[in-house]
């Protein structure tokens, strides 16, 4: 009898102590998870915040972060430059709707199939993108970490039913569908062109950069009170140049901004100069900036958020347009491949990831936050297609000092092509004219070109062209094979 109970004893020891051993191995899981955790989000273990702001077609020399002459005051921005990374060699695409749809993407647009800007009220509310494509919120839906997302401007992607933010993985939107509004009256080709996620709303007098900013803080404030982490796309329509189907009969055609805007300069509300009155909205925009970066800091989340901000495309100063934009020191404008169309502005803040007023001058491109976005969320990229964006985040964070690309390709559009590789480029402006070449290391505006003097690097860089067409022409082949529709909305599949 006393050997049986000290034989139970034995074993009621024993397994506490492998209950024990189990629960220090436990407590040690969850505290290597939390470590994990912190590196990837905030102290609670929370996936960051990412917030991206797009410009409207705003000049790479209009900062004086970029162009020491601009005379436009942008405090808020040369703050963000500040805090975090200014790029001097990222890449988007030559007009607007055209960028939105690589960004959402981080797709070639020859890939996405939205390789035009959208036209008139039939482009901007058909389809555009084709609604087969998964844009980031689709994207972020994968993520364990349940993201709230929400855009607030621009759309300018489509807005027939299946093709609105809301359709395609939003939770919110506030904005207008068109590329182009009235700044005041928010009147597009003459018709009303606000909408509330798919609902017309009437906010007349407001300024669209003082509306989407507050839009944004409004949805930032709610969603980090009930502790969700978020996504926000704020595409502001500023600084685009207005045009006479936008404003009301018998107005001038100029630049509209609010009369704080003209407070910092010696003129006031008055002035007719297009080019103050542009500096003016550009200003506007900046201080909306401010008040949504006040807004990280007052709500305690500065340190969690992945903001990014840069402009759509290059100025459109030239060649019909008065100068009030420049893309100054580059070559060319908007609706070119010249780097003036394509190489923009932009900028990065990740407190305690990305360096403090550091500069990163090695070639990223706009479809490269598609990765990142997903690589913040912990989200999967999609597997049916090809996703052209790479990972720039080991080149913001300083783990590398590489790009992820070897080249960049702009194929077709209004008969420019274009391809960088290696600091090297080739651009043409029409499929039959010959390749010139330019080396952007030492001639950042296009100013020599060696096609002539270096006839052999010509030939190869026109040939990688060349098999980038034809390799995109053949996964679109293949992706109409296997697409996977189940993705998609029921409604879409």
């Amino acid at each position: 009898m006393t050997s049986k109970i000290s034989k139970g004893k034995k074993n009621f020891l024993k397994s506490q102590n492998i209950l024990g051993t189990c629960l220090a191995l436990l407590v040690l899981l969850q505290a290597c998870n939390s470590v994990q955790n912190k590196s990837n989000g905030s102290e609670q273990g929370q996936r960051p915040n990412i917030l991206i702001i797009s410009i409207d077609n705003l000049g790479y020399g209009d900062f004086r972060t970029y162009n020491e002459a601009s005379p436009i005051v942008t405090p808020n921005i040369d703050k963000l430059a500040s805090q975090g990374v200014r790029f001097t060699r990222f890449y988007s695409a030559p007009t607007c709707a055209v960028a939105r749809a690589q960004l959402l993407t981080g797709r070639y647009p020859h890939r996405n199939k939205l390789t035009w800007q959208l036209p008139g009220m039939a482009g901007n509310y058909g389809i555009g993108l084709p609604q087969s494509e998964i844009i980031i919120p689709r994207m972020l839906e994968t993520s364990s970490a349940g993201y709230a997302t929400g855009v607030f401007g621009k759309w300018n992607v489509g807005f027939a039913p299946g093709s609105r933010p809301t359709d395609r993985g939003f939770d919110e939107f506030l904005g207008n569908a068109s590329g182009n509004i009235d700044y005041f009256s928010h009147v597009y080709g003459g018709m009303d062109d606000l909408y509330h996620n798919t609902e017309s709303i009437n906010r007349k007098g407001e300024y669209t950069t003082d509306l989407y900013a507050d839009t944004a803080i409004d949805f930032i404030r709610e969603k980090t009170e009930r502790s969700n982490p978020w996504f926000v796309y704020l595409p502001f329509n500023a600084p685009h140049r207005p045009a006479s189907k936008n404003v009301t009969p018998g107005e001038a055609i100029m630049r509209q901004a609010p009369d704080y805007a003209f407070e910092p300069y010696d003129f006031g509300p008055d002035v007719r100069d297009p080019q103050k009155r542009y500096n003016a909205v550009v200003t506007a925009m900046d201080r909306a900036v401010g008040r949504v970066m006040e807004s990280l800091d007052s709500l305690g989340i500065a340190d969690n958020t992945f903001v990014f901000l840069y402009s759509d495309n290059g100025g459109f100063s030239e060649p019909v347009e008065a100068g009030d934009q420049t893309n100054a020191p580059l070559r060319g404008y908007g609706n070119t491949y010249w780097e003036g169309g394509i190489r923009v502005p932009a900028f990065a803040r990740w407190p305690g990831k990305i360096k403090p007023n550091s500069v990163i001058d090695v070639p990223l491109w706009s479809g490269d936050l598609f990765v990142a976005a997903a690589e913040l969320a912990g989200a999967d990229l999609p597997r049916d297609r090809v996703i052209d964006g790479k990972n720039p985040l080991p080149v913001m964070t300083g783990e590398t000092e590489h790009s992820p690309h070897s080249m960049l390709y702009w194929g077709d559009y209004r008969g420019h092509q274009a391809l960088h590789r290696q600091g090297w480029k080739i651009i043409r402006e029409s499929p039959d004219s010959s390749w010139q070449l330019y080396n952007l290391q030492e001639d950042i505006s296009e100013s020599n070109d060696l096609a002539s003097k270096r006839p052999e690097l010509v030939e190869r860089l026109s040939r990688s062209f060349d098999e980038k067409q034809e390799e995109i022409e053949h996964d679109l082949m293949r992706e109409a094979d296997t697409l996977d529709t189940s993705k998609l909305p029921l409604r879409l599949r």
